[in-house]
């Protein structure tokens, strides 16, 4: 790896070329928009979302250089730029926002306002790049080295295989169109069972899978290993816990929440997936926080040498060279905005968080922005541990409003509002990151790529409001629709601080079930969500991740052309999961509107298989189809 002083960017310094155009700009804000509403379905349905960056930019590749016939590195970069914001804020505000929605349901509280919730993600957005912008000198010029940022370096890497950006560019558009069509049929036209479920009424325990191509393609990209250990939770969730609490718990009732009904009669009403809502989940979501915890703390050296070393490195001065590719964003303008932002948090009515919090968000949003900035440098996105971030921000938020008599529903609200500040922060941070290290290895001009990350930012700020509201408006956040996992888990963990009204025999069942897969050294969070989730989403999960592992462990194929074909699959379950999310919108608004369309003919659960058949049929067809010359 070349060190700093011999290194060459891709287009040199001293080179002008198209870069923040009207093109770019436009493409952007409607990738950031598309993507960010995709990602916010996909979070709140199954608990992750993917990275936007590597469509994002063989989407710009494939217009820009197929369709405009242009050739312009950068001006597809700051597509990607622009479009990846959207991704990032979706994932940070659709794990702590629909708690309050959820709240309202239960009228403890009006509904978040649109301008509410538009406010905390700008606001969160905003800092995360400001809070990064000083950053760059230091960890992505003076650490280029040793600093790989492994999606931001993957990102670049696509970009200058830019005469393959066509070909790449119709895969990701494929997948969006068949995912398209199958989602329709599903939920639309509603000719297939979404779920299709075997239940052992005598073993008392449940199997399934979720007919829907955003499931395969999430297994697909998180790969064989993941989505294992993802189902492996689910199987002892469903085949192991729930027959056991149905064998010895027959005739009881094991906490207030279900008081009056026994289990017999909860499984006999609604069967397994009764005894796993009312029960496994309170022990998937302690497995789940204490994993979150456990990432933090192993992360706790690592995370205090990464604030120490990017300290160290901002007292030498940022990169305020005249070069065209050593120019941020001006000091006095980043100041100036972090303090019109803290103001606007303080002071707006429509964000419920008081003086203390907004000092909570300005110390708690710079350490784990750094942090956040650094980590995927060397981890990588995949592993950054925001939940844990997220989890422990909520925790000590929480009992500092409650130590100083901010106690009820407005302490939870609170509390919830600045954890979405600081979630979204990180994980824009980290988005921010890996762009810049994009455009230094291809030479983009770090203020253009600055710019365009805010530009980003404020789209999906503006859209994200709508789109949580109309999620909320056609199904309801927490049902089999929406399930929203993290806010859920979030909101338990306020509420369990708050009220002590959590079923704390379930809660540390997971806790210690979590601690015991530690000391195993089975990674605790894939596990742990696995448990969280109902079954039938990691079974359609696992099918991915074992699409994935038969492309990957192919032995009679060229290393580079099997590594080709991996990267036109990972692009084609890219573009499913956008296409399932966009479908997935655009059926909350007939839902909104009362508008029907489904059809009288139910093909039953062999209709199911048989679509699950075809898309993993498509899927190693787009992977495997030949380029052409």
């Amino acid at each position: 790896m070349k060190d700093q002083e011999s290194f060459k960017p891709y287009i040199p310094a001293e080179k002008i070329t198209a870069e923040m155009t009207a093109t770019s700009v436009i493409m952007g804000i409607i990738l950031s928009v598309v993507f960010g509403a995709a990602n916010a379905y996909l979070g709140l349905r199954v608990g992750m979302t993917v990275s936007a960056s590597i469509p994002a930019a063989v989407i710009s590749m494939g217009v820009i250089r197929v369709l405009l016939k242009k050739n312009s590195i950068l001006e597809s970069n700051m597509v990607q730029t622009i479009g990846s914001a959207g991704e990032s804020l979706a994932a940070g505000a659709i794990f702590t926002m629909p708690a309050l929605f959820l709240w309202a349901k239960e009228g403890l509280c009006d509904k978040p306002s649109i301008l509410e919730i538009t406010l905390i993600a700008l606001c969160g957005g905003i800092l995360g790049v400001l809070f990064m912008v000083p950053l760059r000198n230091a960890l992505i010029v003076k650490e280029h080295a040793t600093l790989l940022y492994p999606e931001g370096t993957a990102c670049a890497d696509v970009l200058l295989a830019g005469e393959e950006g066509g070909a790449n560019a119709s895969t990701v558009f494929s997948g969006m169109g068949l995912a398209a069509i199958f989602k329709f049929i599903v939920d639309g036209l509603k000719m297939i069972p979404a779920d299709i479920a075997v239940a052992f009424s005598s073993f008392k325990g449940a199997l399934g899978m979720e007919v829907y191509p955003a499931l395969l393609g999430v297994g697909y990209i998180v790969g064989p290993k993941t989505a294992s250990y993802m189902f492996t939770g689910s199987l002892v969730g469903w085949m192991v816990i729930i027959p056991l609490i149905c064998l010895f718990g027959a005739n009881i009732s094991l906490y207030p929440a279900a008081a009056g009904t026994t289990i017999a009669d909860l499984y006999a009403a609604g069967g397994a997936d009764a005894i796993w809502s009312n029960y496994v989940k309170y022990i998937g979501a302690g497995a789940i926080a204490t994993g979150g915890i456990i990432s933090l703390i192993k992360s706790l050296p690592l995370i205090a040498s990464t604030f120490r070393d990017a300290m160290k490195s901002m007292k030498g001065g940022s990169a305020s060279g005249t070069s065209r590719t050593e120019k941020d964003l001006p000091m006095p303008f980043i100041l100036g905005g972090i303090l019109l932002i803290i103001l606007i948090i303080w002071l707006a009515p429509a964000i419920p968080v008081s003086p203390l919090g907004a000092l909570l968000i300005v110390i708690f949003g710079f350490f784990f922005s750094t942090v956040s900035a650094r980590m995927v440098g060397m981890i990588g996105s995949s592993n950054n541990p925001v939940s844990g971030m997220t989890i422990a921000t909520l925790l000590i938020a929480t009992m500092i409003l409650k130590a100083t008599g901010n106690v009820g529903i407005e302490g939870m609200i609170g509390s919830m509002a600045i954890a979405s500040v600081i979630c979204i922060c990180a994980a824009i941070a980290a988005d921010t990151s890996q762009d810049l290290k994009t455009g230094y290895l291809l030479g983009a001009t770090p203020v253009k790529q600055q710019i365009g990350e805010l530009i980003g930012v404020i789209a999906a700020g503006l859209a994200i409001g709508g789109v949580l509201y109309l999620l909320d408006s056609a199904w309801g956040y927490g049902g089999a629709e929406v399930p929203a996992p993290q806010a859920t888990l979030m909101k338990m963990i306020v509420e369990g601080i708050m009220g002590g009204n959590l079923p704390w025999n379930l809660v540390f069942t997971g806790v210690f079930l979590a601690i015991a897969l530690e000391v195993l050294r089975i990674p605790v969070m894939p596990f742990a969500i696995g448990l969280y989730l109902p079954i039938y989403l990691n079974t359609s999960i696992m099918i991915g991740g074992v699409v994935r592992w038969f492309m990957d462990s192919r032995k009679n194929v060229d290393a580079k052309l099997k590594e080709e074909q991996t990267t036109r699959g990972t692009l084609f379950c890219a573009g499913m999961i956008a296409g399932e999310g966009l479908v997935g919108i655009l059926l909350a608004v007939f839902a909104v509107f009362g508008i029907s369309t489904a059809l009288s003919i139910d093909l039953g659960n062999i209709g199911g298989v048989v679509l699950m058949i075809v898309m993993i049929a498509c899927l190693l067809a787009f992977s495997m189809k030949k380029k052409k010359n």
